[in-house]
This record gives structure tokens, sequence and C-alpha cells, in this order.
């Protein structure tokens, strides 16, 4: 959370900037020295504004907020550096939405995991007209998400994730079943 600051110097002290005849005036010196204590987070903020926009530098609070204000696929319980990755590929996602690339790219974001994904639709060139149209003549979707210790809520959340990125035209479903662990050696 941002707040005071003890001991941070004012990068732009009030009292240098005052008329000449406040400059030896001791309570006038006290008095805007106090405002400089107040103001001096506000300069900092100001002199490192662009760090708040980069979202590998800013405050983890102030980038749950950039998320927001980006349109993140986040729901506040990933980790730290997961969020700032989510952030950080909101614009990108953004511009790759409702293909299989954005979608893949969304749930991995969201959960750290590659998802398996089939879908219907195709894409083909061919130099003669009138060859056969690639794909299948029903659209679908599955998606499945394969966790280490799934929940019913990841289910829920990779529901809602799959609604929002997918092709509106596209009916869908999703599925989280247990990763198969490794046996030890």
């Amino acid at each position: 959370m941002r707040g005071s600051v003890d001991g941070l110097e004012s990068s732009t002290p009030i009292g240098a900037m005052l008329p000449a005849v406040f400059a030896d005036d001791d309570l006038a010196q006290r008095f805007v020295a106090g405002l400089d204590e107040v103001i001096a987070p506000i300069l900092n903020v100001l002199d490192c504004l662009d760090s708040y926009f980069t979202p590998t530098l800013a405050p983890v609070d102030f980038t749950h907020w950039l998320g927001g204000w980006v349109g993140a696929e986040t729901d506040g319980t990933e980790p730290e550096t997961r969020l700032r990755e989510a952030v950080a590929a909101a614009a990108y996602l953004h511009r790759v939405r409702g293909t299989r690339r954005g979608l893949a790219e969304a749930i991995r974001l969201a959960f750290g995991v590659e998802p398996e994904i089939t879908e219907s639709g195709a894409a083909d060139w061919d130099a003669r007209p009138l060859g056969p149209i690639p794909g299948e003549r029903r659209p679908r979707l599955n998606v499945t998400l394969r966790l280490p210790d799934p929940t019913p809520s990841d289910e829920h959340r990779l529901d809602s994730l799959v609604a929002a990125a997918r092709p509106a035209h596209m009916p869908y479903a999703v599925q989280v079943i247990a990763a198969e662990r490794n046996p030890e050696r």
C-alpha cells in the first residue's frame, strides 16, 4: 500500500523556491520543510510514474488495479509472478482473443499449465477453386486442463475463462482432471 515514507527527502524543496525575503526566516523555512515532508511521497510517485505502469516494477496492489484497468484475466488468487505476467500480456491477449493460441495463453497465464485444446475449425489453401472445406461441419471446442490438485472452483474458473476468450459462436466444453504424478525412483 502507498503511504508516507519516513525520512523521504523532497526532490524539489519548497524552501529554496521561496522569495529572498524568506530565505533567512527560520519560521518560514521550518513551515515549508513540514510541507516538503507531506508532498515528498507525491513527488516521488510522479518521478517514478512510468514504473507504476510497468507490471514487472509496479507495487503488487497497483498491479492488481492495473490488471483490472487493462482487462487482464485474473481473479486475485494467483501468485505475484503470474499476476505480473497476466497484466503484461493483456494487450497481446486482446489481439489474439478468439483464437486457439489466445485461449491457450490465457489459460496458461491463469493456471500455470498448458491446456489441451481440440476444436472443429481448420484452415487450408488450394490453387484450384471448389476444393473441400477444411474442418468439421459442426463447431465445437473442448478444453482439458490437467492440474496436480484440482478443485471444483478450478473447473468453474476455467469455464468462465473459456466463455470469455472463445469465439462467440463456438459451443464449448471444459474438463479439469488430476495430472498423473511421476512415480518416485
